[in-house]
């Protein structure tokens, strides 16, 4: 018998972003998943450190508490705006990490079950492989809820994940909050009481709180060498029709 080798995968492209504010950085994932739905780029990635942000579902905006959650984030520093992927309300800062990954497909609404566990159990190994005690599942009220979420200790959720499927490409999102935990906390205790979801704060905080240590270039650094080693990376940028694209996305995103 001859031994199955595992399926290739793409190799992506690092497209480094600078001077966009919180909903820019938001919608510009939208516009990389249409540049790759539309084969105008190949597999893209992203990792940057946001703005403090609180991206809501689309499900957040039916509550009757929506326009407090919005002047609630504001009052706390952080831009509020609406996220295309799914889930609820999450809340991200420059303590913190998001990353991108978008791939062409030609699948549609397939696979979506398994991206969550495959990407969920590769970031508890890399979070592993610098010390983290990482651990793959939903925490008993933890917000914005997700079954493949990593947590850390089984106490402090720390990476929550959510994607967007189009016919011809998937997005898949990720935030990882690292350091600097008290503005998070206190952004989701008021956000989430305005939208009247309950949750435990505890289970709101960042990486730090139980490795002090481990900062956010240090994470980056671990998933780019993750990335760098499963896929490939190559370096890129936004193209002028990336970027002449991303005022009408922006639309859709801000609140």
């Amino acid at each position: 018998m001859h031994a199955t080798s595992a399926p290739e995968r793409a190799r992506l492209t690092a497209v480094e972003t600078s001077g966009l504010d919180a909903v820019e950085e938001l919608a510009f994932a939208r516009v990389l998943l249409d540049s790759v739905r539309q084969g105008r780029r190949g597999a893209a990635l992203r990792l940057y450190r946001p703005a403090p942000t609180v991206a809501f579902g689309a499900r957040d905006r039916f509550l009757p508490g929506f326009p407090a959650a919005i002047a609630a984030a504001r009052d706390h520093g952080f831009t509020p705006a609406l996220r295309s992927l799914g889930g609820r309300a999450a809340a991200y800062h420059p303590g913190s990490l998001v990353i991108d990954h978008i791939e062409p497909s030609d699948s549609f609404l397939r696979d979506t079950n398994a991206r969550f566990a495959d990407f969920g159990r590769e970031y508890v190994e890399v979070l592993r492989g610098i010390g983290v005690d990482a651990r793959l599942g939903e925490i008993p009220g933890e917000y914005c809820p997700g079954e493949h979420s990593v947590n850390v200790g089984g106490r402090i959720k720390a990476i929550g994940t959510a994607q967007r499927v189009v016919s011809g490409a998937w997005l898949f999102s990720s935030s990882v909050v690292v350091e600097d935990p008290d503005p998070i906390r206190a952004v989701l205790t008021d956000v989430e009481a305005a939208l009247g979801v309950e949750w435990d704060p505890a289970t709101g905080g960042a990486i730090s709180e139980l490795h002090p240590t481990v900062t956010v270039d240090a994470v980056a650094a671990a998933f780019a060498a993750h990335f760098a080693e499963s896929h490939g990376l190559d370096p890129g940028a936004p193209t002028a029709e990336e970027l002449a694209a991303l005022p009408a996305q922006v639309g859709r995103h801000a609140l």
